[in-house]
């Protein structure tokens, strides 16, 4: 068979290479440009579905790597919120000393002295009386209970003491003399407290007290006389402007020997208390003046 004119013709296939269609300058016969054109076109449209098809992956891949991100990083904030056997032990966190604030040291004003308000008339202000400085009917130190007498308030000290007493309360300029009178059983003690300006007086005048320095035994009130003729013992000391004295006996007259512990220890309570009471007036006024 011949391939002349008018014979049987190859037919142009579009998917292949120019180089390899069945046609030919010599064969006088014109390409077909639009069959070109068509299979250009095919070619062209086939590069962009492979193209699209390519970023379309791309993003797939891209948002896989996001998701894992964020999974990752879902699983850092969860491991902040794990029981505290899972956080990092001891040593590993920080000290409390180095993120604990600093602050200036401050100075409170001191607290003050009660003795301070019962050393002088100055500031030693509350109202005074036998009463408010023994009060009650009874007084109880321990176990021991005390039953509480007259009382008796007197701006002549020396009136109200013996002995040696009065000429050293008035060279001290005492002011008032405040006594009171307990008893147990057949035991009476008399307490007297001397009222100076200062301390100073009261402390001088503690000092030259001597062992016939008395203050006068304080009866009625179904107390009979005690300690004006019979051996009774006796105490003085000083707590700020006040000085006190005590006389303990026997209600029935008889003499104190160093064996009548009863009469000790009763003398010893009540000059105690009566230091307490003083103490306590000084607390209250430093209190009142502290919270002004």
């Amino acid at each position: 068979m011949s391939f002349g004119q008018g014979g049987p013709q190859s037919q142009w296939d579009p998917w292949k290479p120019h180089s390899q269609q069945p046609w030919n300058d010599a064969g006088g016969q014109s390409p077909d440009w639009a069959a070109l054109a068509e299979a250009s076109e095919a070619r062209n449209k086939r590069r962009r579905l492979l193209f699209i098809g390519g970023g379309a992956l791309a993003t797939v891949a891209i948002g896989a790597a996001v998701a894992v991100a964020v999974v990752s990083a879902n699983g850092d904030s969860q491991a902040s919120n794990q029981p505290s056997s899972q956080l990092p032990a001891t040593a590993d966190l920080p000290s409390e000393s180095a993120t604990a604030p600093s602050f200036a040291p401050t100075s409170a004003p001191p607290p003050l002295d009660p003795k301070d308000f019962v050393s002088s008339k100055n500031k030693d202000k509350a109202p005074l009386s036998a009463d408010r400085l023994f009060p009650g009917t009874q007084l109880t130190m321990g176990e021991t209970v005390y039953k509480k007498g007259p009382t008796a308030d007197t701006k002549s000290c020396a009136d109200a003491a013996s002995g040696t007493l009065p000429k050293v309360l008035d060279a001290n300029d005492c002011t008032r003399l405040l006594r009171v009178t307990y008893t147990k059983g057949g035991v009476a003690v008399t307490v007297g407290v001397a009222v100076f300006d200062t301390e100073a007086q009261a402390a001088k005048a503690k000092a030259e007290a001597d062992s016939k320095s008395r203050v006068k035994s304080l009866s009625g009130g179904g107390i009979k006389d005690f300690c004006n003729a019979a051996v009774c013992r006796t105490t003085t000391n000083s707590y700020g402007r006040y000085a006190y004295f005590t006389i303990a006996g026997y209600t029935n007259g008889n003499d104190v020997t160093p064996k009548n512990t009863e009469v000790f220890s009763s003398g010893d309570d009540l000059a105690e208390f009566t230091f307490r009471q003083i103490r306590r007036r000084g607390e209250a006024q430093a209190s009142a003046a502290a919270n002004e």
